[in-house]
Formats: C-alpha cells, structure tokens, sequence
C-alpha cells in the first residue's frame, strides 16, 4: 500500500506540477507586451515594484520564479536593491493566487477544461486562442493532479500513527516549520507543496493547528531556489537572495510566535467548517500581513543584506554583457526585450568605433584609432556572447511574433559586429595614413566628410528604429542608403577627375576609395538592420 500511495502522490504531483506551469507558460504569452513592458514600470518607488511582484508572480504562477529573475535582473545591473526588495515582497503575495485556486472545488469541470482547451488547441490557427487553450489544458491538468494527490492520501485516514504524527506538528510548531521547509525545498515550488497540505487537508487528514506551522516553513524553503541561483552571480544578485531569505524567516518567526492565535481566529471565521479554505485564506493572509508589517522597514532589509555580504574595496567585475542573465531566460517575454537592449548596447559601441575611425583619419589622431582597436574586442565578445544568448532563448517557449523577432536579431548581431569590422578596417587604414603622412586635398576631404555623416546618420537611425520598433525611421535608413550609394559613386568620379588634373596623390588616392568602400558598407548593414525592424513589424501585423 505504501508504494501505492507513494506513486500515486508523486504522480498527482507531477500532473499539478506539469499544469502550473503549462498554465503559467499560457498566462506569459497572453500576456505578451504587458509583461515584457512590465520592467519599465520599476522605478525607486517600492510601492510600484510590490505591485510588479505580485502581477509577474500571479502571471508565471511561481514566486521562485520570480526571485530568481530577480536575482537575474540585479545580476545584470538592471534592477537595484531597492526595487527587488519591493519585487520580493510583491511576489509573496502573487504566489497566493495558485493556492486561493485550488482550494476551490474545481475538479469536477477539470475533465471539460482539458477537452475544450485540447479542442482549440488542435482546430485554432490562430496564436492569442492557441495561448488561451494552453492555460485552459494547463488548469484543467493542475486540478487533475490536485484530484490524483486527494485520492492518493486518502487510505492514509486509516492510518492513526500518521495522522498523529501531523497533529504532532501543531503542539510543536517547529517540526512543522522544518516539515514545510524540506518539503518545499524538496519539489522546489511552494505552490507544489501548498498542494500537498491542500489535500491532506480536503481527506481531514491535517487540522488547521498543524497545517501552518508547515505553511510557514514553506515560505522559507521556496528562499533555497534563489539562494542557489545566486551561486555565482554578482554581490548585489547575492543580496537580493538573502533579502528574499530574511524578509521570509522575519515574516516566520512573527506569525509563529505571536500572530498564529489571530489568523487562526479569523480564517476559522471565515470557513467554520472547510479545513482547505482556511489554509488557502491563511497562507493568504500571512503574505499580505507580513507585506504590511515590512514594508515600512525594506530598506533596513536592504542594510541587513549588505552587511551579510559587505561590499569589497578596489573588486573588480569583469562581465561582458550588460542586460542578460540565463535566469531571466525562464519568462522568454522578459529575456526578449532585454536581448534587443544588449543588442542596442553593442551597436552603440560599434557606431561610437566607426566615429572614432573617421576622428582618428581626419584629426591624424592616434588615440582616436587606438580606442576603435579596443572597441573592436569589446564588439567581438559582445557578438559571441548574445549569439550564444539567442540560441538558448530560441529553444526556449516563446511565441510566433517573438520566434520572427529571435530569429532576426541573429542577423542584427551579425550585421553590427560588421559595421565594427569595416570601422576597424578603417582605422587600419588611417594608421597608414598617419605613418607615411600622406597628403588629401581639401575637395577629397569635403567629400569623405559629407558621406560620413549620411552613414552615420543611417547607423543612428537604424539604431533608434531597433529601439522602438519604428518602421518609419527604418524606412528612412534605407532611403540614406540609397544615398551613399549614390555619394559612393560621387566619390569615385571627383577622384578620378583629381587624378587627371595631379591634384590628388595617388597612394593618397587608394586610401581615400577604400575608405569609401568600407563606408559603403556599414550603410548597408545598417539598411540590413533597418529591413529586420520593418519585417518583425510586417508579421506582427499579419
């Protein structure tokens, strides 16, 4: 009979597991530009940041999830203390969402949730009905599994030496908080744990008395995930994690020890006679009340965490990347705009490269030449970096119109590590320059200066059209392109008309053509760029 029930339980939960996050994973793209927007929101107002937590959290039906995208968005210097603090706490609150579910009798319509969601799965085309199904497969699985767990446990009701051993928890609340924690840490989801008390308690195998002290323990357990995500990771990253830890042991020992009589009474109150409502209302009630006690003291939790790991003078961090984290690569919707903004950056780098090559040939400046050399390596890294970053997030869940604008930003990548190239290129070629002094007239200068500018107006352009998605702005890139093209040829002809009247050198004079061929080039990548904006736009219209 034990293996009976083991499996049955490890099968429940494998189901409830599987559900939640097929539901979480159907609630991400639904929720689309919301979410992947939903970290602009973030300011120092923690106020707004708990209301993030409690949104992403209530949207991926995990706080641990949360917590280490967290741990993810600081390691990457995207988020400060401040804000994660509000975020953690948010978070705690969201995660009440999945258990206030499933404390509901919904097992009865779990059946026609899957047939109707696995209906519109298989008959819709169309991507927003196709996410609507997954969440109703994904719930309807979920309580499928919660169904598999009561019917498990149930033979356990005639087993007084177990039911005794919980009841054991609620004359001392330390096992129980013990029980929670290793139960959470265990499965690795507090959601998955609050399931298993749920339905130890719909078979009245759990009274009330010894549900929360596990309750608590749960809320310290689901602390381990970023705790262990933080391995490695920044000092500030570290923090975030024993933020979320401390905030969690404080909200613990404060209900353990003196408001367990009162949310006893009140959830008692509310559900005289339904042992799950109340633990759902409780574990409610313990989030939104421990929130309430805190949240004036957050940044004390903020000091606490930078004594625990104190900063270290003259420490160095070496990270190529700004804006990417593998932890954030578990919500894609996030990882996304966050891979564009790295993208960003690395064009940013190569257009300031390509400017300091045109400095260092029209100032003679060495330095200038020498900071484009450097950028170059920066630029290579940076591509070797994102590249591996989008194959990952490529094999990742990620909707239709994201999967276009994935598979796009390969290209960008690869367009911008060649705008770094050519300026490189350049810059060779003004060292040449500088060495032999070699002699441009007025008139080859005026021209090389007046293509300049149309090509790095094209790269801006292109740049900021990435940026906000502007098919307008791209469109005009592609018209300055035409341009150069056009100047190129210019070029060309005034070089050979200053050959003929001797006014140009002619060593002088190959220089001056492959700088304007390298030119050329970036416009062309940066038209490529451009055309990738306008095609990510082109399919989320269709």
């Amino acid at each position: 009979m034990a293996l009976e029930i083991t499996l049955g339980i490890l099968g429940g939960l494998g189901l409830f597991l599987y559900g939640m996050n097929l539901m979480g994973t159907g609630l991400q793209k639904a929720a689309g530009k919301k979410l992947s927007k939903i970290i602009e929101l973030l300011t120092s107002n923690r106020f707004m940041a708990t209301l993030v937590g409690v949104f992403v959290t209530a949207i991926i039906q995990s706080s641990s999830a949360t917590t280490v995208m967290v741990v993810g968005f600081v390691n990457a210097g995207i988020m400060k203390l401040t804000q994660a603090i509000g975020v953690i706490m948010g978070a705690n609150i969201g995660t009440t969402v999945t258990a206030q579910l499933v404390s509901f009798k919904f097992t009865d319509i779990a059946p026609v949730a899957v047939a109707i969601g696995m209906g519109i799965y298989l008959f819709s085309s169309n991507e927003k009905t196709k996410q609507i199904a997954e969440i109703l497969i994904g719930f309807g699985i979920l309580f499928i599994g919660m169904d598999f767990m009561k019917h498990a446990v149930k033979p356990l009701r005639d087993v007084p030496a177990f039911k005794n051993a919980l009841v054991t928890f609620g004359h001392n609340p330390f096992l129980g908080i013990l029980m929670g924690f290793g139960l959470t840490v265990v499965v690795q989801s507090s959601s998955a744990s609050m399931g298993i008390l749920l339905a130890l308690a719909s078979e009245g195998l759990i009274p009330l008395s010894s549900a929360l002290p596990i309750l608590y323990g749960d809320n310290i357990g689901t602390c381990v995930t970023a705790l262990l995500s933080s391995i490695g990771a920044s000092k500030n990253a570290k923090r975030a994690a024993i933020m979320h830890l401390s905030f969690n042991i404080i909200g613990t020992l404060l209900f353990a020890l003196i408001l367990n009589t009162p949310i006893t009474y009140i959830v008692t109150k509310l559900n005289p006679t339904d042992v799950t409502r109340q633990i759902a209302n409780a574990h409610t009630l313990f989030n939104i009340i421990n929130v309430v006690i805190q949240f004036p003291f957050a940044m004390l939790l903020v000091k606490l965490a930078m004594k625990i790991i104190p900063e270290v003078e003259n420490e160095e961090q070496l990270k190529t990347t700004k804006y990417l984290d593998d932890r954030i690569l578990e919500t894609p919707s996030i990882a996304l705009p966050n891979t564009i903004k790295e993208c960003l950056r690395m064009g940013k780098i190569a257009k300031k490269s390509f400017e300091s090559s045109m400095d260092g040939f029209f100032n003679k400046s060495k330095k200038d030449l020498q900071n484009t050399f450097e950028k170059e390596k920066e630029i290579n890294a940076l591509e070797k970096a994102i590249t591996e970053y989008l194959v990952t997030l490529s094999n990742k869940s990620v909707s239709v119109g994201n999967r276009t604008i994935v598979d796009d930003l390969f290209h960008t990548v690869n367009d911008i590590e060649r705008i770094g190239d050519h300026a490189e290129n350049i810059a060779e070629l003004a060292t040449i320059v500088i060495e032999k002094d070699l002699p441009f007239s007025d008139s080859s200068k005026g021209d090389l200066q007046n293509m300049f500018n149309k090509v790095l107006d094209a790269c801006t352009y292109a740049l900021d059209a990435l940026k906000n998605g502007d098919t307008n702005l791209a469109l005009d890139v592609i018209k300055l392109e035409e341009q150069v093209d056009f100047l190129e040829k210019s070029c060309r002809i005034n070089h050979i008309r200053r050959l003929s009247t001797t006014s140009c050198n002619t060593e002088s004079g190959i220089i001056l053509l492959d700088i304007v061929s390298n030119m050329e080039r970036i416009a062309d990548h940066a038209s490529n760029i451009a055309r990738a904006v306008i095609d990510a736009n082109t399919d989320k219209v269709s």
